[in-house]
């Protein structure tokens, strides 16, 4: 392998800070599996930026969940972008077969993996924007080495592996460091939260630096419905923060 990697951020430009755009990002975790066809177009039809697959292995968490067939399934029913979570112990198997099922973002999380920068060359050699995870117990600077190969951080607000658990709330001076070290860099990389987001959340978690947000329970278990979930969600990211809306929700 070419441990030099192909081309990836531009070069660094600390003096700008681009004004980053709202993404809310759907995750089909708490979906009805028996109609997910249907459940994607909804979401598209709601105004979520994208999709995220979670991928468990029940080895890495405790629990079992999508592979890269299932996505690969869903593909044809919307033209929204997909993301994997790689949240198994060997996520350089995957990152192949998840990029070929049709996911334009893979992030494989730091903890996973013996050579972080090697699983993130491969995402990259194999056609996809790469992100990185921490965990809510993992530093920050586990992430300082891989800046320059990365499009995304994901810093979880749960511990990952089940959907509905509740906003750590602690993770939120995390969220702005991380923040602080990506935008030191000049290189465009987003900070994506995944775990908890709500309407009694976002809020926080925009303030501290975060522009992408993953939801799935407040999307999915709102009286009003996706679309509606998905404005209101959008709209408080943007009151906390001087980030742009982005796409109507």
């Amino acid at each position: 392998m070419n441990t030099d990697g192909p081309a990836v951020n531009p070069l660094p430009r600390p003096d700008v800070v681009p004004t980053r755009d709202v993404v809310i990002v759907g995750s089909v975790l708490p979906a009805d599996y028996a109609r997910f066809g249907e459940e994607l177009a909804e979401l598209e039809a709601a105004g979520v930026d994208r999709i995220q697959w979670d991928v468990m292995d029940g080895h890495f968490v405790p629990n079992l969940s999508f592979g890269p067939a299932i996505i690969a399934a869903g593909r044809p029913h919307t033209s929204l972008p997909f993301e994997a979570q790689l949240m198994v112990s060997n996520p350089d198997d995957l990152v192949g077969q998840c990029v070929d099922a049709g996911c334009g973002l893979v992030t494989v999380h730091v903890e996973s993996t013996g050579d972080l920068r090697r699983s993130l060359l491969l995402v990259r050699e194999a056609g996809a924007r790469a992100g990185v995870a921490l965990n809510p117990a993992t530093p920050v600077d586990a992430i300082a080495n891989v800046l320059d190969l990365v499009d995304l951080v994901l810093v979880m607000t749960v511990n990952p592996g089940f959907g509905g658990q509740r906003y750590l709330a602690s993770t939120e001076p995390k969220i702005r460091a991380v923040r602080d070290m990506v935008d030191a860099t000049g290189r465009d990389i987003d900070v994506e939260l995944d775990g908890g987001i709500g309407a009694g959340t976002i809020a926080g978690a925009s303030a501290a630096g975060a522009n992408v947000f993953v939801a799935g329970t407040a999307i999915f278990a709102h009286p009003g419905g996706y679309k509606a979930a998905v404005a209101d969600l959008r709209a408080r990211a943007v009151a906390a923060s001087n980030l742009r809306p982005g796409l109507p929700g």
